[in-house]
This record gives C-alpha cells, sequence and structure tokens, in this order.
C-alpha cells in the first residue's frame, strides 16, 4: 500500500502559527504509514498526540540510499504516552532519516489513534 502523505505546516519566521489541527491518525494511516515528500530532516519536527487509552510508538524509518550513510544506526522508535497533549520528534539528520527522492517515512504501531503534525522550522536569518 501507498504511504499517505502529509504535508508541512511551517514556522512563520518573526511571527507566529495558531495551533495546527494536525492529520488524524487512522487506521489507513496505521496501515499505509505516512510520507514526507521534498523533506528537510534538519528543519523538520513532528508533533504527535496519542489518544489511545495505552502507550503507542511511532517509528521513524532509517533512511536508504547513498545519502542515508547512518542508516545503520536504525529507526528512531518513541513511545508516546496514553492520551497525552504532545511529543514532538525532530529535528532528524539527513544522513539517518532521509529516504530516496528527499522522503521520511513515518510509522505507527497498531491500535495509534490521535493526529500528526510535520512542522518545517523557518531557516536563520
Amino acid at each position: 500500500m501507498a504511504r499517505t502523505a502529509v504535508t508541512y505546516t511551517p514556522l512563520v519566521p518573526n511571527g507566529h502559527l495558531t495551533n495546527p489541527a494536525g492529520t488524524t491518525i487512522d487506521s489507513t494511516l496505521v496501515t499505509n504509514g505516512v510520507v514526507i515528500n521534498g523533506v528537510d530532516p534538519e528543519r523538520t519536527v513532528l508533533r504527535v498526540n496519542n489518544t489511545a487509552t495505552s502507550a503507542k510508538n511511532v517509528t521513524v524509518k532509517g533512511g536508504t540510499g547513498n545519502t542515508a550513510f547512518m542508516a545503520g544506526q536504525g529507526d528512531l522508535v518513541q513511545s508516546v504516552g496514553a492520551n497525552t497533549g504532545s511529543e514532538f520528534l525532530g529535528p532528524f539528520t539527513s544522513a539517518r532519516f532521509q529516504q530516496k527522492g528527499s522522503k521520511l517515512f513515518v510509522d505507527f504501531e497498531s491500535g495509534f489513534t490521535g493526529s500528526i503534525t510535520v512542522i518545517k522550522l523557518p531557516k536563520a536569518y
């Protein structure tokens, strides 16, 4: 199955961002996983909410290809507590997590419910 594409929510330099709702983590996202296209891992932060009644894992997959020379360190697996407000993951290292074609893959443990927001950090000025 094809992964579900989730787009960036950019932070606004010298401004503000109203709390975004994010993308609902449903059975499709749990089954297929998420892809972030055109990723800039060093400027990417994930906000993950878990509304399940037990802790669940979110996994950022290790990369593939020549650019992911640190992929041997493996996936990043983070437990997200039950009924939490938010967990933040990232920024990420391109050399470990970037997939071929400038993508980032995220998977969810079975039974995971909640939301994911992909935040893009602004460049320093």
